[in-house]
């Protein structure tokens, strides 16, 4: 099945915006791996964690079937209905930092997170 002919939706930044510092982390990884002009983040939601839920993110080349789309800072990041129900809202970050570096993601929707900053609930 072609891209061209997966059903997905598109979304806009309200469900998820990729701010610039993780943007740039993101352009660089896609084009090490050849994927610049059609690869995507893919953020899903799953059980797991010292919370409950937690956070899975994947390169990949392009939307599958009934996901969302949202292209944010030149981003494109990809996500699953159920998933979308638990990120709306969120911004993904980058941070070089030496004990908590890498990308974060701040949701509003999150009632409980843990001190590591990996999982949470909702």
């Amino acid at each position: 099945m072609s891209a061209s002919e997966v059903s997905y939706k598109i979304g806009n930044e309200s469900l998820i915006e990729v701010l610039p510092n993780a943007s740039s982390r993101l352009l660089g990884l896609l084009e090490k791996q050849g994927k610049a002009d059609y690869g995507a983040l893919r953020v899903a939601v799953v059980g797991g964690g010292c919370s409950g839920l937690q956070y899975k993110m994947d390169l990949v080349d392009g939307p599958v079937e009934r996901d969302i789309m949202v292209t944010s800072n030149e981003v494109r990041v990809v996500i699953d209905p159920k998933s979308a129900l638990f990120v709306s809202g969120s911004q993904l970050d980058w941070s070089d930092d030496l004990q908590s570096g890498g990308f974060k993601v701040s949701n509003p929707n999150a009632e409980v997170t843990c001190s590591c900053g990996e999982s949470f609930s909702a």
